[in-house]
């Protein structure tokens, strides 16, 4: 818990004794854990772990087997359709549509998420990710990189409170994923206060109409790299097999500070 917090504030992100199992595989093992609203979370372990089990199931992607995954207080298993749109979500699918262009992929859902007027963000965003060049060009002839960077613009588009982050450099080259991270280390520092904070959101909603107070914005991210990932975030965990077996800060802890405990809890591997 971030400092300074009262206990009795709802979390941002809340697993209770998560579990999730296909078949006779059990992959999440009664997960708990809680993300308070502007806490940046890294997520390390190895393949296998359940780390894109838990990121598909925050993303409502998919649903628990037992337990619950709760989001400003909401449970997705009952609230999933309108907590959508608090979430932006980058994941090993782009959830783009090939035969339409990168600009008309990001009005598209702009719609989606009830955005009037989207065509200054969409201009932002292509920007930001190095396609302004090539707005006009359908997505079937981008680059495995280039989707990747649009899928990450189609995650930011409408400046949600809740970013889910599934490898996003996956597919990135290095002068991408440097902008990539700097972007993330941008967001991680800003409150969400485009347009899904202005429709409130589940845990701080709008009084009477009236604009509400900037959401501080929560970020879990999965990544492979432990020096990118230590880099943006508040707080570090290690999942393995399919169990928290680490969660501590990650302020001030560098990388060599951090091997040492993931070889410990992961059996060596350095990473994913």
């Amino acid at each position: 818990m971030s400092d300074g917090r009262q206990a009795t504030e709802i979390a941002m992100i809340e697993l209770r004794k998560l579990t999730k199992a296909f078949g006779s595989k059990t992959i999440l093992r009664g997960l708990d854990l809680r993300v308070d609203a502007g806490e940046s979370l890294v997520i390390f372990g190895p393949n296998g772990a359940g780390k894109t089990t838990l990121i598909r199931i925050l993303s409502s992607l998919s649903r628990p087997s037992g337990g619950k995954a709760l989001i400003g207080g909401l449970d997705l298993a009952t609230h999933a359709h309108g907590i959508r749109r608090y979430l932006g979500v980058v994941s090993h699918a782009p959830l783009l549509y090939d035969s339409l262009t990168a600009a008309e992929n990001l009005r598209f859902f702009a719609r989606l998420y009830g955005m009037a007027s989207p065509d200054e963000r969409i201009r932002e965003m292509l920007d930001q990710v190095g396609l302004t060049a090539r707005r006009g060009d359908l997505v079937r002839t981008f680059s495995r990189g280039m989707v990747q960077r649009l899928a990450i613009a189609r995650a930011l588009l409408h400046d949600p409170p809740v970013l889910l982050l599934d490898e996003p450099d996956t597919g990135l080259d290095p002068q991408a994923a440097e902008m990539l991270h700097g972007l993330l280390l941008r967001l991680s520092k800003t409150p969400a206060t485009a347009h899904a904070a202005q429709r409130g959101h589940a845990a701080t909603p709008a009084a009477n109409g009236e604009r509400p107070q900037p959401i501080a914005r929560t970020i879990i991210t999965v990544t492979h790299s432990i020096e990118r990932g230590l880099a943006i975030a508040d707080r570090a965990v290690i999942l393995a097999n399919g169990r928290i077996v680490y969660d501590g800060r990650a302020h001030g802890m560098t990388p060599a500070d951090f091997r040492p405990l993931y070889d410990h809890y992961c059996g060596g591997g350095g990473g994913r």
